[in-house]
């Protein structure tokens, strides 16, 4: 008795397998981008797929390699998967970024980071900035991959927070620039490339190029987390990144009184029209901690409650304002790591693992075979303008 012919998958079933396979930068999938140059069935049930990238040098390559062979490879009837890879044409890019509204291409600096959290609040003075160094340090301390992209472009106080010089980033032999790195967190802010406590006089056009540059153009690598301290209110730092991250999540801050909580609120529309997440809420500055250890709520009590129960999000944490916590931020060291038994240490490292809780996320595949040793860094510093 002959053996029945197996069915082979047809051309409907091979698109929809390849639209599971995501490109991690762009956020969506490569049958949407047009990034499927080809899918061949062969009656032996092998499957050749060729897939276009946007760069020739693209480090994930690997990633889009391994999900094509197993989503492809699932489909009954297929017996194997073959990958190759060509480059996009200057016209298909083009046609690309008119698609997806941008004015470039990204060549792969954010491919290899996990996860992009906005830290965010709708005024100043609530120490956003104070709260993203500590929680760095304290998803550094949990194991994680961590960076910082201080956006804050009128405000920059990462430089400061992780005691880090003036000194400006180099840039590598293939034109990304390297960002600092304190305490195991790679950290990157126009503080680098202006003159120490000079003022930042910059409109629309150039914040957005300048935001873009090192989002685009920072030499990231592998991260787990990339925190973006953000600036006050909902202006154009805010929307241009909400643009650019579009799969990103926001963490808003608020202290307790009630017109902070109302304020904070305007972040989170902001984040609703652009259809981001708002991955939880933290409470800063809940109650001065003195050095003995006596609580009091200087600020009042339930603000950030309020706000997480009217968003329907979790409160991750309420931080107090606590002595050293200042000190630390002064001298550069973050408290987390200073002085792990300080209450603010504790309630972050508790939001950071929370954090952890909602969304862990696996490292990207890369490519099996080792890439060569990388040139050493040209020396050469970022012309800004």
């Amino acid at each position: 008795m002959t053996e029945p012919t197996p069915t082979l998958p047809n051309d409907e079933q091979i698109q929809k397998a390849l639209s599971n396979v995501i490109d991690p930068e762009l956020r969506k999938d490569i049958v949407e981008l047009g990034m499927v140059r080809s899918a061949v069935v062969h009656a032996n049930g092998v499957v050749d797929v060729t897939v276009s990238l946007t760069t020739a040098g693209c480090p994930i390559r690997g990633h889009f390699e391994k999900a094509v062979r197993e989503h492809v490879g699932a489909l009954e009837g297929v017996t194997g998967v073959n990958t190759a890879f060509d480059v996009l044409s200057d016209e298909e890019k083009s046609g690309l970024q008119k698609k997806l509204g941008r004015a470039s291409l990204p060549e792969g600096a954010l491919a290899q980071v996990g996860r992009v959290i906005c830290i965010a609040s709708g005024k100043g003075g609530v120490g956003k900035s104070t709260l993203t160094a500590n929680l760095a340090a304290a998803l550094s301390a949990e194991g994680r991959r961590v960076g910082v992209l201080d956006a804050d472009v009128w405000g920059y106080s990462q430089p400061r927070m992780f005691g880090l010089g003036a000194g400006r980033p180099k840039v590598n032999a293939e034109r990304k620039i390297l960002p600092h790195e304190s305490h195991g967190v790679k950290v990157m802010s126009i503080g680098f490339f202006v003159d120490e406590d000079s003022a930042v006089v910059w409109r629309g056009p150039m914040l957005h190029k300048a935001l873009t540059q090192f989002l685009e153009d920072v030499a990231w690598g592998e991260l787990d987390d990339l925190l973006v301290d953000l600036p006050p209110g909902t202006g154009d730092v805010s929307m241009t990144l909400s643009q650019l991250l579009p799969d990103s999540q926001f963490l808003l801050v608020t202290t307790p009184q009630q017109v902070a909580q109302k304020v904070a609120r305007r972040s989170a529309d902001m984040a609703a029209k652009f259809n981001i997440e708002i991955a939880g809420v933290v409470e800063n500055m809940a109650s001065f901690v003195t050095p003995e250890g006596e609580r009091f709520p200087i600020f009042g009590e339930g603000g950030g409650r309020l706000l997480a129960d009217e968003l329907d999000v979790p409160l991750l944490g309420q931080v107090p304002l606590t002595m050293p916590l200042r000190e630390n931020s002064d001298a550069g060291i973050p408290l987390v790591y200073a002085n792990p038994d300080d209450p603010a240490s504790q309630a972050i490292r508790q939001i950071a693992r929370g954090l952890i809780a909602i969304a862990p996320i696996a490292p990207l595949p890369m490519v099996d075979e080792q890439p060569p040793e990388p040139p050493a860094p040209a020396g050469m510093s970022l012309p800004m303008a």
